[in-house]
């Protein structure tokens, strides 16, 4: 073959074979400076925000700086005009927030959804003890966990705790250099026989993920416990804490330090809780710099996704259909607010796991994403035969695919591994279930459910670009 027929060949396929890009080649140097700025501004949020409520609070925060105003203050006001702002607090656990568009909210709603909960450990209702001069913590892991990546890591204490009064305490304990922090504690190798013998999964039991929390006794030693009462004596002088306090407290155990930048060249983040801030920043960043869209843009921030969407703030509650009700209801239409639901469209933003070159064994490469070359586009999730998927329509993929391609979004396709493997669900099936069009859209990461997960910087931009054109998009999206 010569020359000539095979570049005839290279150009016959470049207009025919699927492709992923890598999304740095991409970037224009403007883009560069800006995807840079976004990834230090989603570093700092990563470290302040590491559970449910600490995101809404930062959220709110956002929403105010920008012009965003409560729901029921804009309605009871007269001012939920086309073009105003708004934000509706679920027990600052979820959040939802959005724009009125110019059309009527009876032409449908644009809704990106994510989650705010990550994989982490919960102090049961009775958690404090002692045992061998040593003051521990039980604890009860919160939804997918490798138990063993937990131990001898540096953890920090977030969380509320209602007092006997009915007021409350917010704690932060180990984020600031100052603090302490605490740990959960390993064998060491030379008495490890028999724990190396078991499976990962069996090596670390729950029951074992004790938090070390102290050691110094009280000074009176005829006091039984001396320890646990040195440690009660120390959280009533900060805090006003006595033991039944824990009762009716939520107290997340989280790894403890900032985010920061990854790799010789900083092109990567590692952090806590990326799986699924990453999706709930980005939406953010879509949404703050709209104004007057002609479809109405809400970003969903829900709870409880790691545990089944549960709850009156998980996606399997009516929050959603609630704020749709109220909308309508503003603009003086009466209207079940499932029919709104049944002429929108929705992004589920969550992450999936990109193709790790330790691990290359568990995924299909033909469809698994690569870190760096951009969001991902996944058709179903689910298990096995596809259980539990919402696996959208391919009128819906085509016009999402169509509509990235138009904007300039670098995106990618694949899903969570071989088909055996395992596999994984979102809320994409809770938005399905409201009748709207759903695809799962967000970046890849690597070691998904880790303590400290890992993100490209450029995939985080490119999600961002995904989901503000989606948010901004004319169309109706008449697919069908």
């Amino acid at each position: 073959m010569s020359t000539k027929e095979k570049s005839a060949a290279e150009k016959l396929k470049e207009k025919l074979a699927y492709k992923q890009k890598n999304s740095w080649d991409a970037l224009s140097d403007d883009e560069y400076q800006e995807a840079m700025a976004i990834c230090e501004e989603y570093k700092e949020f990563l470290s302040l925000a590491k559970t449910e409520r600490e995101s809404v609070d930062y959220f709110i925060n956002k929403c105010k700086e920008k012009g965003f105003s409560p729901l029921d203050e804009l309605q009871n006001e007269n001012r939920l005009k086309p073009g105003a702002k708004f934000y509706i607090n679920n027990r600052n656990k979820a959040l939802i927030i959005g724009i009125v568009g110019q059309k009527a909210i009876t032409e449908g709603v644009r809704v990106i959804g994510s989650h705010l909960d990550a994989p982490r450990l919960d102090l049961k209702p009775s958690p404090l003890y002692e045992s061998n001069n040593l003051v521990l913590l039980n604890t009860h892991y919160y939804g997918g966990v490798k138990k063993y990546q937990w131990v001898t890591i540096p953890l920090a204490l977030h969380g509320r705790v209602v007092l006997g009064d009915g007021t409350y305490k917010d704690i932060v304990i180990g984020e600031d250099p100052a603090d302490p922090v605490f740990t959960i504690t390993d064998l060491l190798p030379h008495l490890s026989k028999d724990q190396m013998q078991k499976k990962l999964a069996e090596a670390i039991t729950g029951e074992g993920l004790n938090i070390l929390a102290g050691s110094k006794p009280y000074p009176d030693k005829e006091v039984k416990e001396r320890v646990k009462l040195a440690v009660l004596q120390k959280l009533n002088e900060e805090y006003g804490i006595v033991e039944e306090d824990f009762i009716s407290a939520e107290l997340e155990v989280v790894p403890a330090g900032p985010a920061r930048d990854l790799g010789f060249d900083r092109s990567m983040v590692i952090g806590y809780g990326q799986d699924d801030r990453i999706c709930a920043f980005t939406s953010w960043k879509a949404m703050e710099t709209i104004e007057n869209p002609v479809y109405t843009p809400l970003c969903l921030l829900a709870d409880k996704e790691e545990i089944g969407s549960t709850g009156n703030t998980g996606m399997a509650s009516r929050f959603l259909l609630d704020a749709a009700d109220v909308l309508a209801s503003a603009q003086g239409i009466d209207i079940n607010p499932g029919r709104i639901m049944a002429v929108s469209q929705a992004l589920s933003s969550d992450v999936s796991a990109a193709i790790d070159p330790n691990y290359e064994e568990v995924m299909d490469k033909m469809n698994s994403p690569v870190l760096g070359n951009g969001v991902l586009l996944t058709k179903y999730t689910g298990s096995g035969g596809k259980y539990t998927a919402n696996d959208a329509h391919a009128e819906f993929v085509g016009a999402i695919r169509k509509l990235f391609n138009e904007a300039g979004v670098i995106w990618q396709t694949g899903e969570l591994g071989k088909v055996d493997q395992g596999g994984g669900g979102t809320i994409a099936a809770f938005l399905a279930n409201l009748g709207m069009d759903v695809i799962d859209c967000g970046p890849a990461l690597l070691s998904m459910h880790a303590p400290y997960e890992v993100a490209s910087k450029v995939d985080i931009y490119m999600t961002m670009k995904g989901y503000r054109a989606f948010f901004e998009n004319n169309d109706p999206f008449n697919i069908y």
